[in-house]
């Protein structure tokens, strides 16, 4: 594998990676932190795959179906031509959605008489056990016989033993193949699936057109909005960060984690950018959830929970696996949910203060985010002047992490904003000394005279990416020759060949030896600010070629190669590419850039 040249498919219950071929490389039923029924991607031997085969005669193009979440792949050797068309259902019904844990293949004959393959190999329970696969009259079924018991079923109209024995089949007309989590009630035919195919387009093509429509990058902002649309779980209204696990942020190291969870930082940066697109359904389930997870006036607020509100996330590595292209180990579960980490409580904040801002709510849920706001107050009140794990949740030493800091800051600054749209005085009087007095200490303590910057924490030397973000928040001007330093440093230190660091100082780990994707997108977005726009511009467009084949992008990105690494689809990235567009898409559009668009 050269690159994760993977296309998501998914229904905000769980999702499926397709790669550029047509195989189901990865897929969790029935939701999203599950265990796998399809993991070649983190095992070739052992993962299990669905794939479509075809002879070295067969030219194969892939690509969504414009603005939804469906995904086309077509096999053509010149005269014989069929679409693969994998969807997973999501439309409106009368009581909600209907978005079951199914994946649907519908085939569609182009011409002549096209020849294929199947390799249905579903492993089950992430491969522990042998899964058994048994021919009934209706249905193909998957089944585990030791561990936990589970289950998958696969209808089709297509010759059930030609599937399993991996026999020629010559395409005449439309086919499909529906893998459901379920047992089916009602007769599965291919018209059934055709329709649900047409609802499940119309639903993807109404939902991308009620987004904010921009100037410029609009289908770069399109296409991220949608991958985030299907990192969102409707059931509780958690934001996931990623949909898969222990991709390895560098081959051949063990920087590998589980990213199927709801982590309060990413997933509050998502919904403030959906927010901002026009999106408030996700917004306010997302809000649901908080308010959920945060029930009592004393309960210590998580970085992370689990997508169901689990609280507690053991971490545990699955040996028989060999990892993404032999990158060991494989985690289910991630540790980070104990780690201390401040800088959540100003993001979560700020989402807060924008309900307040933007929002029509209920009294019910106003007067619960203000309970929340006078707890979270309270929490950092007592714990900003602590060191942290901070936001790159380094798993050894606690420091005074300045991006911590800041957001504490953040924090105060919110809830004070909050008490005055609701004109609750006596806390704005309480709570804006706290403000200051948090920002006169970074100030104070932050700023390193010998290297002309904002260090990564108190006393420190070393330079990192988040510090950037401390215009963004509104903690010190554009302007403020302070910052403009600390960006033009940051890059002088971080950046290599376009693309950046986090940071470079040693880790848990050793040292970094990739590039973090959002921090490249920061970059951008400080550059823009201090009036560097050309450069800007320059740097996104590249960093926009590194996207793989359908304009999805992971945690990570090689600095000599440029492949992605990391987890994947990564909701930080796409966030952060969403946020960069909106901020290239203001302000005069030059002839040469109108030229260069009215071309692509």
């Amino acid at each position: 594998m050269d690159n994760l040249n993977y296309a998501m498919i998914g229904n905000c219950k769980s999702a499926a990676l397709i790669s550029e071929k047509g195989s189901i490389d990865w897929c969790c039923l029935p939701d999203f932190n599950s265990s796998s029924v399809f993991a070649k991607i983190l095992d070739n031997e052992k993962g299990g795959s669905f794939e479509i085969i075809v002879d070295d005669s067969y030219s194969i193009k892939q690509s969504y179906i414009r603005t939804t979440n469906i995904v086309s792949t077509i096999y053509s050797n010149g005269h014989d031509t069929f679409e693969v068309i994998d969807f997973m259902p999501r439309y409106h019904e009368d009581n909600g959605y209907y978005n079951p844990p199914d994946i649907i293949r519908y085939i569609n004959h182009m011409s002549g008489k096209p020849t294929f393959k199947f390799f249905y190999n579903p492993k089950l329970e992430y491969a522990k056990h042998k899964t058994h696969i048994k021919v009934e009259e209706e249905y193909i079924k998957s089944y585990t016989s030791k561990g936990e018991y589970d289950s998958l079923y696969l209808y089709t109209d297509l010759d059930k033993q030609s599937i399993i024995d991996q026999q020629p089949i010559t395409l005449k007309t439309d086919a499909f193949v529906l893998i459901g989590y379920d047992q089916k009630i009602l007769n599965q035919t291919i018209d059934r699936q055709y329709l649900k195919l047409q609802k499940t387009k119309v639903y993807w093509l109404e939902w991308s057109n009620e987004l904010t429509s921009f100037s410029r990058y609009n289908k770069e902002i399109v296409r991220s909005a949608l991958a985030l649309k299907m990192l969102s779980y409707d059931k509780t209204g958690a934001v996931l960060a990623a949909a898969t696990t222990s991709l390895p942020e560098s081959i051949g190291e063990e920087r590998n984690w589980d990213y199927r969870f709801c982590w309060i930082r990413d997933a509050s940066m998502v919904i403030k950018v959906l927010s901002n697109l026009g999106h408030l359904n996700t917004v306010k389930r997302f809000m649901k959830f908080i308010i959920d997870i945060i029930p009592d006036k004393d309960e210590k607020i998580q970085i992370m929970y689990g997508i169901n509100r689990e609280k507690t996330l053991t971490e545990e590595t699955l040996d028989h696996l060999s990892g993404y292209e032999n990158s060991e180990p494989v985690r289910i579960g991630n540790a980070a949910y104990l780690q201390k980490q401040n800088d959540i409580y100003g993001i979560l904040m700020d989402v807060i203060y924008q309900q307040f801002t933007n929002f029509e709510m209920s009294l019910e849920n106003s007067e619960t985010l203000w309970t929340i706001v006078r707890s979270i107050v309270r929490i950092v009140d007592n714990n900003w002047e602590k060191p942290d794990k901070g936001i790159w949740e380094i798993r050894t030493d606690e420091k005074h992490f300045t991006f911590s800091k800041v957001l504490c800051w953040v924090a105060i600054d919110r809830a004070v904003k909050v008490a005055c749209i609701i004109k609750k005085d006596k806390y704005f009087n309480e709570w804006q000394p706290l403000a200051d007095k948090i920002k006169e200490d970074i100030l104070q303590n932050a700023w390193n005279p010998s290297v002309n910057a904002f260090t990564q924490f108190y006393g420190s030397n070393d330079l990192d990416a988040a510090t950037l973000l401390m215009e963004p928040y509104g903690f010190i001007s554009a302007k403020d020759p302070k910052y403009k330093q600390t960006v033009l440093a940051t890059e002088k230190e971080l950046c290599v060949d376009g693309l950046m660091y986090r940071y470079k100082n040693k880790d848990d780990f050793g040292l970094p030896s990739s590039s973090f994707t959002i921090c490249t997108f920061w970059q951008i977005n400080a550059l823009n600010a201090i009036g560097e726009r050309k450069k800007a511009k320059a740097m996104f467009d590249q960093l926009l070629s590194y996207s793989n084949h359908v304009g999805l992008f992971s945690e990570d990105i090689d600095f000599k190669t440029k492949r992605l690494l990391g987890n994947f689809p990564q909701a930080y990235s796409h966030l952060a590419l969403i946020e960069t567009a909106i901020n290239l898409s203001k302000g005069k559009i030059t002839e040469d850039e109108q030229i260069l668009e009215a071309i692509q």
